[in-house]
């Protein structure tokens, strides 16, 4: 028997890196598992490359109000939600003189606003027992290059662990934060095959253990936040980091 047999879990962001390794993992330990992403060729993509019962919804994290629709439409498929993975993230870097009204409040959007819109609309479907899982980054405790504003996001977007948890937790809902540090995902891909390889030998030498994570080393730590054997695991952010945020700086 699978450690999540018998669960309904939501991964916003699951069309590639560590949200569609997590639901390969949530998928294989038992669970029924709905993804979410802005386009329908790369949901379709995904679903091809997973095996077991898999719902695909076309959503735009960063559109506040299409949460709502979101909520409805799982609503109408599940009897409930045991887990709720937000994992759908606006990735930009800048520096300051390049950013605009627009490309903030986009990010603000979608990696601290419409997280907390999900969970409020997702209220009446949760379980006794469930779990939300927040993910967010080293960048949110450290300092480096062009990451004032994803950083500032999520902070706020972990700070949600400790308050939502104070908030619902009579309602049998635990909410705890995910940390992830410089993991090998298709994030970077944009910048080309020679830029890439740079960034990643820099993080290399940054990143205490001298290596990226990789998502299937996420997804196992989502997979035990997700489960029962977190019952005691609350309010906090588990770091899956290579010691970066505490050791690097």
């Amino acid at each position: 028997m699978g450690r999540l047999e018998g669960k309904h879990a939501l991964i916003t962001g699951g069309t590639s890196g560590i949200g569609f390794e997590t639901a390969r993992e949530f998928l294989a330990e038992g669970a029924s598992v709905a993804i979410t992403g802005r386009s329908r060729e790369r949901l379709d993509e995904a679903a091809r490359k997973l095996d077991g019962p898999l719902l695909t919804i076309v959503s735009d994290a960063g559109d506040v109000p299409g949460q709502a629709a979101l909520a409805s439409r799982l609503q109408a498929e599940w009897p409930k939600l045991d887990i709720l993975m937000s994992n759908a993230a606006d990735v930009t870097h800048l520096p300051i003189e390049e950013w605009t009204e627009v490309a903030f409040d986009r990010m603000v959007a979608t990696n601290l606003k419409s997280p907390f819109f999900l969970i409020k609309d997702l209220l009446p479907l949760f379980s006794g027992q469930s779990s939300v899982i927040l993910v967010g980054s080293v960048s949110a405790f450290v300092g480096h290059e062009n990451a004032t504003v994803y950083g500032a996001a999520k902070a706020g977007l972990l700070s949600y662990a400790r308050g939502l948890t104070y908030e619902l937790n009579e309602r049998g809902i635990r909410v705890n934060g995910l940390s992830p540090g410089p993991t090998v995902t298709q994030a970077l891909a944009g910048l080309g095959p020679e830029r890439q390889a740079a960034v990643h030998e820099e993080l290399r030498r940054t990143v205490p253990l001298h290596r990226l994570g990789t998502a299937a080393e996420l997804a196992k730590a989502a997979v035990y936040l997700a489960s029962d054997e977190s019952a005691y695991t609350v309010g906090t952010v588990l770091r899956v980091d290579g010691g970066i945020g505490e050791l690097a700086y």
